[in-house]
């Protein structure tokens, strides 16, 4: 039987007693993952993303009921004793903790197929839910079992609402941290056009906010309107229309001898609205995430004390050490920046590789959704052209994601594996120290301990 979320066979009929009918199969699953009782997970190589190496021979006891690993056992051999019919075997596979994507927006599709103008202006509502709801299933069988979506591009509150259905179990996806809309400057960040009269309908992509009373209004409402994190643009390209590029928005060019740099990023706020900006959210408790590309901006927002730098792409290594200095972690977005600077990319890679020789703490998001779901592992890859470690680079791809999500401020612990943490386990067929290109093709995937993929079929 063919599976809605892919082109696999789904391997559905694995009881005794094959379902009649896919109606019988799913009352049966229901009935079978309600009274499931804890079960042992046995692996030969896992990967623990807090130490940074391969354990060999753990096995680890999983309670379906709450989600989580109670008991994590060290056998002596590769040899199972009282193997049970709930058992996982997963000897033959390599074993890690699901991954994370940091920065991402499930309500938007490859650039290469719309550009975001296009998207928000010409996609209806339930179009572009339900793409949202093709992406997180995608996300999800590429083992990706928890997204920060920084940011509903259009879309109001409905990441929230997306978030939500997940949890419900309406619909398969990634756990998702959502920002709702992003905060800015007046026209910070909004996509202009010429027929500004006429008003071409353009749906906001964020709340604008400028001065104390506003800002501190914006974050309160941002809170009540139920994100997990607060995102604010530092600095953007704010000057669009005094020289409109040809490209990507739908007007042409009207200058003729434009500046080298027709259109820079442009720092939106003042040190003293970013600060109070990160200030109202830490009274309640929220991680807050800045859009940054110039070094001044950096520089503000680690000041600050924001939880996250997205993008960083111009960083210098003065730039490095006052994040570095002020806890803050780093996002560098290098799938997206490889499709936007061409040749000036190879200084973002750089980036990269020094902010981790200083120490900053950096996690793997993409900025998945400017470019295709279920190819988020371009991140990652990013990082080991970097020159970053296999084993820090996968630190990067789970536990720091938790970190980057809010670590503790989460509610639930995940991206390693551990007692008391959330059974997000994926396994590859190949061992990634040897064959990186095997994270593309994770053959398993469990979330909350719930198998929704098992020896590369899907089982939703």
């Amino acid at each position: 039987m063919s599976c809605e979320c892919c082109s696999n066979q789904c391997d559905i009929g694995n009881d005794t007693a094959t379902p009649k009918s896919k109606a019988e199969y799913e009352r049966i699953a229901v009935l079978r993952e309600s009274s499931l009782p804890p079960f042992q997970i046995y692996t030969s190589k896992l990967f623990d993303s807090k130490e940074k190496v391969v354990l060999k021979n753990i096995t680890l006891k999983v309670d379906p009921a709450t989600g989580l690993i109670i008991e994590v056992i060290q056998r002596e051999s590769t040899e199972i004793p009282n193997f049970s019919d709930y058992d996982l075997d997963l000897r033959d596979k390599f074993v890690m903790p699901g991954f994370v994507d940091a920065h991402t927006h499930i309500f938007l599709h490859s650039y290469d197929e719309a550009d975001n103008a296009r998207q928000k202006r010409d996609e209806s509502f339930v179009e572009r839910v339900i793409r949202a709801t093709n992406h997180c299933k995608i996300a999800l069988m590429s083992g990706y079992t928890t997204y920060r979506d920084l940011g509903s591009e259009g879309m109001q509150e409905a990441d929230a609402n997306v978030r939500d259905a997940i949890n419900r179990g309406l619909i398969c996806g990634p756990r998702l941290f959502v920002a709702t809309k992003v905060l800015a400057s007046v026209t910070g960040i909004k996509t202009h056009t010429e027929n500004s009269i006429g008003g071409t309908r353009v749906p906001e992509t964020s709340e604008s906010c400028d001065g104390e009373v506003e800002i501190r209004k914006a974050v309160r409402r941002r809170l009540g309107m139920g994100c997990d994190v607060i995102k604010f643009f530092a600095d953007y390209r704010k000057r669009i229309m005094r020289f409109p590029p040809a490209t990507p928005h739908p007007y042409l060019s009207s200058v003729k001898f434009p500046p080298p740099n027709p259109n820079p990023d442009v720092v939106l706020y003042t040190q003293h609205e970013m600060n109070v900006l990160v200030e109202e959210a830490k009274n309640a408790d929220c991680p807050v995430a800045a859009h940054c590309a110039t070094n001044r901006a950096v520089k503000m927002a680690a000041i600050a004390g924001v939880s996250t730098i997205e993008h960083g792409f111009w960083c210098d290594e003065d730039t490095l050490k006052v994040v570095k200095e002020h806890g803050c972690m780093l996002v560098p977005t290098l799938a997206i920046a490889e499709r936007l600077y061409g040749a000036s990319f190879d200084s973002m890679l750089v980036k990269t590789y020094n902010a981790w020789k200083l120490g900053v703490k950096q996690a793997c998001g993409g900025d998945t959704g400017t470019f295709n779901h279920g190819d988020n592992i371009r991140e990652a890859e990013l990082f080991r052209k970097a020159g970053i470690p296999i084993a820090e680079t996968l630190s990067c791809l789970t536990y720091n994601g938790w970190l980057a999500c809010g670590g503790h401020r989460c509610g639930r612990s995940f991206g390693w594996l551990a007692v008391g943490t959330a059974a997000d386990i994926i396994a590859t067929d190949t061992d990634p120290f040897e064959d990186f290109s095997t994270l593309r093709a994770p053959s398993f995937v469990m979330k909350d301990a719930k198998v929704y993929k098992q020896y590369g079929k899907c089982k939703v």
